[in-house]
């Protein structure tokens, strides 16, 4: 692939991108539209049939459903989906890909199409008995039996609709202040001069004589380093923007450019920096100090905090309360023997 330059995505370190393979599958996922950079989990991915007889009644229930055609949103030959099956599909999804199908449908039509597919290969697995075979039925009876297990665990030990209180709240918020702490945040552009590791003499030669043009125009008194940016950065991505690289966290900058741009007062311009990719000139448009995010930013994070580790909490009572009064033996020499290997002779 050809380095096309030391774009944001490059200059920042440990940014995620939102994923949705859960829903999509790989080469969907590869497909859909890239978001902005963040961090989120998995999505849950659909309920998984459970056992021979359900793969059957699930493989058929689109086929046989009495949905009319106006009803029916999406069809790949006999699968169908309707609009209350692509609702359900969305209110499945956790509240990040939510919101990220708000502001790009597009992604939710890329979850219908993985659907629709899944309807095909089930219709066509359970029509050559797949689901009937001894290990798979085994396979699947273990699954409906974790199913159970996890959704009633989870039924039983939700915290109480109150929980927690605004006082709670406001104590965890105290507590755990300094994860709130949003580091310095620095606005830069930059102008980057392509030269690859290794480069023969030739490349480099004509790298340093781009670098050294680029570097007599900063020094002209009314050179504009936008202007520079979109005519010479070899970044098209970042010359289309005039080198503009928004404003990014101290702990998202990477080393080399950190110590560049801590000494320069706002609207310097720094020293080329040599990076894996070539040369690099930074200027630093503003900053914004570190602080904490405030109370009314987090409430609902920590709400959700707490209620987890509360339903933890409760889980792990309710268990070991059944422990308790079921106690555990086991019978260790038996159960070594299980893993034994066979000896040679």
């Amino acid at each position: 692939m050809v380095n096309r330059g030391f774009s944001r995505r490059s200059l920042v370190i440990g940014l995620g991108l939102l994923m949705f393979w859960s829903w999509v599958g790989g080469e969907a996922g590869a497909q859909a539209p890239k978001s902005p950079p963040r961090v989120t989990a998995p999505s849950t991915p659909p309920p998984a049939a459970t056992s021979g007889t359900a793969a059957s009644s699930n493989a058929s229930s689109t086929e046989t459903k009495d949905a009319s055609d106006a009803d029916v949103v999406a069809r790949a030959g006999a699968a169908r989906l309707s609009g209350n099956d692509v609702r359900q599909i969305f209110m499945q999804m956790n509240t990040r890909d939510q919101a990220a199908v708000e502001r790009d449908p597009r992604l939710l039509g890329q979850a219908v199409r993985a659907m629709l597919a899944n309807q095909l290969v089930l219709k066509e697995a359970v029509a050559k008995k797949w689901d009937q075979q001894p290990a798979i039925a085994a396979q699947l009876d273990r699954i409906r039996q974790d199913a159970v297990i996890e959704t009633y665990l989870r039924s039983i030990s939700q915290p109480p609709d109150g929980y927690p209180a605004e006082a709670e709240i406001e104590n965890a918020y105290e507590a755990n202040k300094i994860s709130f702490l949003v580091p310095r945040q620095f606005q830069l552009s930059q102008i980057v001069v392509l030269l690859a590791q290794g480069a023969d003499k030739a490349a480099e030669d004509k790298a340093n004589r781009k670098l050294e043009d680029i570097k007599k125009s900063l020094r002209e008194p009314s050179a504009n380093f936008a202007a520079i940016a979109a005519r010479d950065s070899d970044d098209p991505e970042g010359a289309a923007k005039s080198g503009d690289l928004g404003l990014l966290r101290e702990d998202q900058i990477r080393p080399e450019i950190r110590s560049q741009i801590f000494g320069l007062a706002v609207n310097g311009v720094s020293e080329p920096v040599r990076l894996e990719d070539g040369w690099h000139i930074l200027k630093l448009v503003d900053t914004k100090p570190a602080y904490t995010r405030p109370l009314v930013e987090v409430r609902e994070l920590l709400q959700q905090r707490l209620r987890e580790e509360r339903q933890t909490a409760n889980r792990r009572r309710y268990v070991g309360k059944l422990i308790d009064e079921s106690p555990v033996t086991i019978n260790e020499i038996a159960l070594s023997r299980l893993v034994e290997k066979p000896s040679s002779k």
